[in-house]
């Protein structure tokens, strides 16, 4: 079936209304566009217009998206939200390398104060709480080593002295 028209004039319309609220990757875009029912030869044709003039571009988009999140959020817990936003791994890793250049990130220090939120310097906790902090952390995209190196640091230890993971 060709595309008509009609149908390229509303994806087009669609695509841009769409883009007005917020940006999005070109996953998204597509996704939302296939949502509401459009061809896959209209969702291209959309894609390709909006490309055309700019406002449609994953690069940009994953740098703004890291820029907010730096700080708050590890940097694998962000490459991971981006893979599921339909970012490329290398694309994410391009747009991370560029917001670091921007602003200054330090991986332990947003891991010391993720740390400092839950327990004191110097706080001894039993081997479940030490598990239960260590998979949070974990979760959360943080290294093994660094969670363990930031622990030692505050002087969080674990009842049992050679506790592990």
């Amino acid at each position: 079936m060709a595309l008509t028209e009609e149908e390229q004039k509303k994806a087009r319309l669609k695509a841009m209304r769409l883009l007005e609220h917020m940006d999005r990757t070109e996953k998204g875009l597509a996704d939302r566009l296939k949502q509401e029912g459009f061809s896959g030869e209209a969702i291209q044709d959309a894609m390709d217009y909006v490309k055309s003039f700019g406002y449609i571009n994953d690069v940009r988009y994953a740098q703004h998206y890291i820029s907010y999140r730096l700080g708050i959020k590890s940097k694998q817990m962000i490459l991971q939200e981006l893979a599921r936003k339909g970012i490329s791994r290398e694309t994410a890793l391009t747009a991370w390398e560029e917001a670091e250049e921007l602003e200054e990130h330090d991986e332990k220090a947003l891991l010391r104060r993720t740390i400092e939120k839950k327990y004191a310097p110097g706080t001894i906790l039993d081997d479940k709480e030490m598990r239960r902090l260590y998979a949070y952390l974990a979760r959360r995209g943080f290294r093994s080593g660094d969670i363990f190196s930031v622990l030692d640091e505050l002087e969080i230890t674990s009842a049992r002295d050679n506790w592990e993971e």
